[in-house]
């Protein structure tokens, strides 16, 4: 019975990080600019990531698994945020263009006033 639920379990963790990579990869093909599909790569790579692993961390079970598991989900919720940010300001300074309904862009606009505040 508690294998069964589990294995129920890692195939809900499996199809909530398939249906985020999905959408990710979605994303990264229709949206107008760079920065949107910055921000949809990095989603689809911390949560696809994570419903992946969880399921099989769920499905394998052993303390070998779990224990890698946990450290493949630290380091990919640390380096992917710093990697799209990085990404995203090599961007910015390379000028590439937003898209045209872009409301503000507060890195330029400080960059105009000559302090910036904004890492």
């Amino acid at each position: 019975m508690t294998q069964l639920v589990l294995d129920i379990a890692a195939i809900a963790c499996l199809a909530l990080g398939l249906f985020f990579m999905l959408v990710g990869a979605v994303g990264v093909v229709r949206l107008p600019d760079v920065y949107h599909r910055l921000h949809a790569a990095s989603k689809c790579s911390t949560l696809g990531l994570l419903g992946l692993v969880l399921a099989a961390m769920l499905h394998v079970g052993t303390l070998t698994v779990i224990t890698k598991s946990i450290a493949v989900i630290a380091f990919a919720f640390v380096a992917v945020p710093v990697g799209s940010h990085m990404l995203a300001k090599a961007a910015h300074r390379d000028k590439a263009r937003p898209w045209k309904g872009t409301l503000s862009d507060e890195l330029a606009d400080c960059e105009d006033e000559g302090a910036c505040n904004v890492s």
